[in-house]
């Protein structure tokens, strides 16, 4: 098949834990995840959004300004369901267009798709926020596990992976292939005796993998079971795998600008090609 797709990957979230807004936090930003992902082929595009931290409130302002097409169905892809990759979710613009359709996957196991709606109505209830669910607007629909074949078909992506790894409650890691290119979202993922090789396998050749660096190595001995990664686990991860360029997200929120970019700076010179995610940064496959 003849590769004429182009994909565009845009963070509009890469802090992990908590928004910070401090005038040193500033250059890789203060917002929690939110990575969105488009692919366009001819008149097909394909819009995700992976976790809606509160990145994604400026992700929905730039599709109502226009700077970003917006498709009759916007899928989301949730990684897990901790409060930093969902406090945003009622503050996406789209959601309140009763012409939109939003379709929102999680692969959680054992849960259908009724749970799976319940996790988003409980913090809109009126004692937490003043418009539930069912009042925003948009056209929701919720897909689960046990409906991934199906889910598959709505996004017209030639396959979706999914992985499973080690995070307080479970997290998963996603795979996109669609014409002969690949990229691969795992944040939120523990590396606990060694790397994880079932997520080098996960990563294979990827041209993209986009891997949870919160901690230095120093800093993983004290927040052991805390569910994250350091910066060397990722560049490992990135090497073994084979991966044509790695980025690095969910920053601590303890970690500024300054401590960022010397960070950043070794990582380049262990593996050439990354970087730290920081919001605002876009990248072209």
């Amino acid at each position: 098949m003849k590769d004429n797709a182009t994909w565009k990957i845009k963070f509009f979230g890469s802090r992990g834990s908590i928004p910070v807004c401090e005038t040193d936090f500033q250059w890789y930003g203060g917002n929690t995840t939110c990575i969105y992902l488009e692919i366009i082929q001819e008149a097909h595009i394909f819009a995700g959004i992976i976790d809606a931290g509160s990145g994604i409130r400026n992700l929905g302002k730039d599709f109502l300004k226009g700077e970003k097409n917006l498709p009759d169905n916007i899928f989301m892809f949730f990684t897990h369901f901790h409060w930093d990759h969902i406090q945003g979710f009622p503050f996406f613009a789209p959601a309140y267009n009763r012409d939109q359709h939003i379709t929102i996957f999680a692969p959680i196991e054992g849960k259908d798709v009724h749970d799976l709606k319940q996790i988003f109505e409980v913090p809109m209830q009126e004692e937490y926020f003043p418009v539930k669910l069912d009042e925003m607007g948009a056209k929701f629909n919720f897909f689960t596990k046990g409906d991934l074949n199906k889910f598959i078909d709505l996004t017209k992506l030639d396959n979706l992976l999914i992985n499973q790894h080690d995070h307080p409650g479970k997290a998963y890691g996603y795979r996109f292939e669609h014409q002969n290119k690949s990229i691969v979202i795992c944040t939120d993922v523990e590396h606990k005796e060694g790397i994880d090789e079932n997520l080098v396998k996960f990563s294979q050749n990827a041209d993209l993998l986009i891997h949870d660096a919160q901690y230095t190595t120093d800093e993983l001995t004290k927040y052991r079971n805390w569910g994250h990664s350091s910066y060397e686990q990722a560049i490992e991860v990135a090497k073994k795998a084979n991966v044509k360029q790695l980025i690095m997200t969910h920053h601590d929120p303890d970690h500024n600008d300054e401590f960022l970019f010397e960070m950043e700076k070794k990582c380049m010179r262990i593996f050439p090609n990354s970087a730290l995610a920081r919001d605002g940064l876009e990248i072209l496959l």
